[in-house]
Order: C-alpha cells, then sequence, then structure tokens
C-alpha cells in the first residue's frame, strides 16, 4: 500500500497549518499587529508558503473566518434538528449555546477589529457580508412571523443584537452575562409580548 502524499494533498495540509496559525495568533494579537511574515514562522513555512496560497492578509482571514463559519452553521443546524420547541431552537443557536468559553474573547476582538477594516475597504463587503448571510439563514427559522423577508430581517436584528451583547460583554463583563442574552433573544422570539421568562 503506498504512503505517497500527493501535491495537493500536501498544498492542502500546508494551507490547513497556515489557517491554524493565522487563528491563533489573529485571535492572540489582532489583525493589523499579525504580520504574515510571523503567520509562515508560526505554521513552519516561508512566507512564500503564504502567498502561494493565499492573495493576501485579508484573505488569508476570510479563510480562517469562513471555516469559522462553516462549524458555526454545522453546530446551529445540529442545535435546530434537536430543538422540540422555538424557545429551544434559540437557546440551541445562541452562541456557545449560552456557554460560550471566555477563550474565545481573542477571538471576537479580532473579528469587531477585521469589521471595522472592511468598512474601509468596500471591495471586502460582500464576501464578508455573505458570511453573515450563512450564519443569519438558519435564525429565520425560529423568526416568529411567516413571511420570508420579514423573518430574515428579524433573524438579521436577533444576530446584530447577539454580537453587540458580545462586544459589549468583552468590556462589561458584569453587566452582559448569558442570562441576558437569553432573555434578550426571547424578547425578539416573541416579539416583544408579555409572560416572558425571567
Amino acid at each position: 500500500m503506498s504512503t505517497t502524499v500527493s501535491r495537493a494533498e500536501r498544498q492542502q495540509r500546508t494551507r490547513q497549518q497556515l489557517v491554524d496559525a493565522a487563528e491563533r495568533l489573529f485571535s492572540r494579537n489582532g489583525f493589523h499587529a499579525t504580520s504574515l511574515d510571523a503567520v509562515a514562522a508560526e505554521a513552519g513555512f516561508t512566507k512564500g508558503a503564504v502567498y502561494s496560497n493565499f492573495s493576501s492578509k485579508e484573505d488569508l482571514f476570510f479563510s480562517v473566518y469562513e471555516r469559522r463559519v462553516d462549524r458555526r452553521v454545522e453546530q446551529m443546524e445540529a442545535a435546530l434538528a434537536e430543538a422540540t420547541t422555538p424557545v429551544e431552537a434559540l437557546e440551541g443557536l445562541m452562541p456557545g449555546a449560552g456557554r460560550r468559553p471566555q477563550a474565545d474573547d481573542g477571538w471576537l476582538a479580532v473579528f469587531f477589529e477585521f469589521w471595522a477594516h472592511v468598512l474601509r475597504h468596500p471591495e471586502l463587503r460582500e464576501r464578508f457580508a455573505g458570511q453573515h448571510r450563512r450564519v443569519i439563514e438558519p435564525l429565520t427559522r425560529v423568526a416568529p412571523v411567516e413571511d420570508d423577508v420579514e423573518g430574515y430581517r428579524l433573524a438579521t436584528a436577533r444576530f446584530a443584537m447577539q454580537l453587540g451583547l458580545q462586544l459589549e460583554r468583552l468590556t462589561q463583563p458584569d453587566v452582559v452575562d448569558d442570562d441576558l442574552s437569553r432573555r434578550m433573544g426571547l424578547i425578539l422570539l416573541e416579539g416583544g409580548t408579555d409572560g416572558l421568562p425571567r
């Protein structure tokens, strides 16, 4: 049995190692403070290996982000499949299912940093927005309306609210906790009606 690794497999392995290294460094140091030289060194390659796999630092960041979105969407789909009520589905769809680990704070910080970067670079906006749409789409299934357009608008509002709460949690962890995120999600789910669980 041959154990020869093909060129395509080697390239895929190199790309994976670069994305892994980039995720660690971006999360630890931020987008702007992370150089492609540092990513290459972290992964054990030359800078040329980075440029043979990615067109720019932004392209490398998108590869990290898109992989994270793949995982998140997979988690969301599983939560929706397991849920028996809209409330159960909502709680399962919340980031980290209401238990986002503190270790993810570095990623949250660089995510917001990159978002601000995208706003100054219009050529990046569509690719960034496309990833947002992928995460928002599962949320439309627990929107309290039948209309698809309005359901997407409400899902977008829920997504934006959760992102905003995560940003606030980074600076006000004593104010924004899992319970607040859950209650705010339920308010959107129920359309602001009375009798929401506390």
